[in-house]
């Protein structure tokens, strides 16, 4: 695990010094080694820089920038099939002087082109310079697990793991795309290809870009949808048949993530995801796994009991902290600086955590992401299919009057349901999904913290909904499970989960490993009908009964809790001063971008007793401590 960071500045202002200033800010990512090229050519200034966390081969032979005859390359992540992939380099005559994925890559690019990216099963951001043909090419991982921004005007394309790497170079013009704030406030996060700059995108999942450095020009290719594999003829398969194959895959999967030079351990939630993933794992290992989990003194939000009785079911090396207001108070203020856009997640808090406990014992885990969004985990797909459901048996003509109706109605002057929790937006979102033309407008609708109308008042200026993976098409092949699956696995898990996770473990210099995002799991299950996932109201069915063949039952069965966060409690004791501090009218108004008096409100009404969201609150605090640290 790596940081990476480039320029082609047609300009030519950027130079060596620069180069190496937007790769140190990464030091994070690569406390081990770093490294710089720069070439300077009557086109525009070229520039590579790498960050290493030594992971494989940890001699010099995996220094980067890594050369091969006309190529470059500069590469954040981890292919975990690189050994069969170098075999196969070997009988066209390859030759190889390290260990390390990183020639592998290389090699593979120089004799396949961007076809040897169907090749590679891992995570990976990769940055390849052609010197010859004078092309860049950046390449982002299927389930966009290594992060991959640019910046790009006329003068200057940039690239970079981070975004920090990008205020090192003073081409890079920090201007705020209110329209991504927009985004930011109703989800917590920014969905790709946006970013908080003007100008500053993330490179989507499952694609690549090339640049022509002649030229100028700038194209971005797909090689890799998710919704495809949606969008095949669901295959006929039984119960059995369905369970065996998905485990074999599992297994073939993990075995490939515990390929490394250096410790490896696993976060331990107690969750079904995580202890498979701990299950098969330690079920092939003589020695003890290590295990960590962060639990809460709160009630509501503790999972760490149930971790442990699994670890010692398991028989792991298992360690629990449990995390209380005063790790929060210390971890807050830092959250702007690990996470340098906007980032709403309050999860982040015990993540971060969690991963500063297992840095002391090991250099890489394994976390259990993405279980929820292929096998069907998630609460709210009962939410999205009872509220859309219900609404779309209405006529679209008794559906409009209600509408009109509520519009008229405000829902202040609702008596008793006026005092239930966060009911202002739970009546605009009923509103909205009343208009829902399919399930996922219906799971956008209930995903957002702030409606759209919310944000008009929130924000000063009018904005532009912007186009993201929510708005793509899944077709009739599937059901409304299958559809949402596949959507949020484009936008949900992707852009929150695996940005929660990255930014957490490289904070500490920790390689993250994600190995239910084995393409091969989602490709076989998206063709799988849902009821092997969602089984007469049963989610994540598949996953559970294999999982039972490792734990017992009656050790797993138990409503979901996910990785909650006592924000609530902490915010009206602890963590109030926050909300005093950054949410204050004067700063507001200075700042010029939120409506100040309504952020107030919220703020008082809040800590006055009222049922409101505090995660809204949450979201308005972590852009408000960004905004204080990045501009």
């Amino acid at each position: 695990m790596c940081g990476i960071t480039g320029f082609c500045d047609f300009g030519k202002k950027s130079n060596k010094q620069v180069l190496e200033n937007m790769t140190d800010v990464l030091h994070h990512r690569g406390p081990d080694d770093s490294g710089y090229s720069f070439y300077e050519n009557k086109y525009a200034n070229i520039g590579l820089g790498h960050r290493r966390l030594s992971i494989l081969d940890l001699s010099n032979h995996g220094h980067q920038p890594m050369q091969f005859e006309n190529l470059e390359i500069v590469y954040n992540g981890e292919v975990y099939n690189f050994q069969e992939i170098k075999e196969e380099l070997k009988q066209y005559n390859y030759a190889f002087d390290s260990s390390s994925d990183t020639e592998v890559i290389l090699k593979a690019y120089h004799k396949w082109g961007i076809k040897a990216v169907d090749k590679f099963n891992g995570m990976f951001a990769i940055a390849i310079y052609d010197r010859v043909n004078g092309k860049l090419i950046l390449i982002r991982d299927r389930a966009g697990v290594k992060p991959f921004y640019y910046y790009k005007t006329d003068d200057i394309f940039m690239f970079s793991s981070e975004l920090k790497s990008f205020h090192q170079n003073v081409s890079f013009k920090k201007e705020i795309d209110k329209d991504s704030l927009a985004l930011y406030l109703q989800y917590g996060y920014i969905a790709q290809p946006h970013t908080i700059f003007q100008n500053t995108y993330k490179l989507k999942s499952g694609h690549y870009i090339e640049i022509d450095v002649k030229s100028k020009d700038i194209i971005e290719k797909k090689y890799w949808d998710v919704i495809e594999f949606y969008n095949k003829p669901k295959i006929d398969i039984g119960e059995d048949e369905a369970i065996d194959k998905v485990e074999e895959l599992l297994k073939s999967s993990f075995e490939y993530r515990m390929v490394s030079d250096v410790p490896v351990g696993v976060f331990l939630s107690g969750g079904y995801d995580s202890s498979v993933v701990t299950a098969i794992l330690q079920s092939n290992m003589k020695e003890k796994l290590n295990t960590f989990t962060i639990g809460f003194k709160e009630k509501g939000f503790d999972e760490a009991p149930y971790a442990k009785e699994v670890a010692r079911y398991l028989g792991t090396n298992h360690t629990e902290y449990y995390c209380t207001a005063k790790d929060a108070l210390n971890i807050v203020p830092k959250l702007c600086e690990i996470y340098d856009e906007p980032f709403g997640d309050s999860s982040a808090i015990p993540t971060t955590l969690v991963s500063s406990l297992a840095k002391k014992d090991v250099s890489v885990t394994l976390s259990a992401d993405g279980g929820d969004e292929i096998f069907a985990g998630y609460g709210k797909y009962d939410h999205c299919l009872n509220y859309f459901n219900k609404f779309d048996k209405i006529p679209k003509s008794i559906k409009a009057l209600i509408r009109s109706g509520m519009n008229i109605i405000k829902p202040q002057y609702i008596p008793i349901l006026n005092n239930t929790y966060n009911f202002n937006t739970r009546y605009e979102k009923v509103k909205n999904i009343l208009q829902a033309n399919n399930i996922i407008e219906s799971m956008k609708y209930i995903s957002q913290h702030f409606t759209n109308s919310e944000i008009n008042n929130l924000l000063k200026e009018p904005i532009n909904i912007l186009q993201t993976n929510f708005d793509n098409k899944v077709n009739d092949y599937n059901d409304q499970i299958n559809q949402m699956l596949a959507i949020d696995y484009q936008t949900y898990m992707s852009d929150d989960i695996l940005t929660k996770v990255d930014r957490a473990t490289m904070s500490v210099s920790l390689e993250g490993r994600e190995p239910l995002l084995d393409h091969r799991i989602v490709e076989l299950v998206a063709q799988m009908p849902s009821n092997l996932k969602y089984k007469n109201g049963d989610k994540k069915w598949l996953l559970k009964q294999i999982t039972h063949k490792y734990l017992p039952k009656e050790l797993m069965d138990r409503p979901k809790m996910g990785f909650g966060v006592p924000i609530q409690e902490w915010f009206k004791n602890d963590l109030k001063e926050y909300f005093m501090i950054y949410l204050n009218k004067e700063r507001l108004d200075n700042e010029d971008l939120l409506n100040s008096n309504e952020v107030v409100r919220l703020r008082d009404e809040y800590l006055n007793g009222d049922s409101n969201n505090v995660q809204r609150l949450w979201f308005i605090l972590m852009f408000e401590m960004w905004y204080e640290k990045w501009m």
